[in-house]
């Protein structure tokens, strides 16, 4: 069993990862819609697709903003608010 002082590092690395990927890519694909900002609906018998109503997590852009850069976002207005 690994212990505790052992999975330290790896955290590290996992949480510097994912603050790179969250200052290099902000948005992610809305996980209702899967990135169509609009669902997917089929029309009549003949199966042609249709598109159906906007998504209502995203308005219809297909991203969300991902939780780390909210994180970021926050720390970023309070420290601003904070230094005025």
């Amino acid at each position: 069993m690994p212990s505790l002082l052992s999975a330290v590092p790896i955290l590290i690395v996992l949480t510097l990862c994912y603050a790179l990927l969250c200052a290099a890519s902000p948005y992610g694909t809305c996980r209702k819609c899967e990135g169509w900002g609009h669902a997917i609906v089929r029309a009549r018998r003949s199966g042609r697709l249709k598109r159906g109503r906007q998504c209502r997590r995203c308005s219809g852009y297909g991203t969300r903003l991902r939780v780390g850069r909210r994180v970021y976002n926050g720390v970023t207005r309070l420290h601003d608010n904070g230094t005025r």
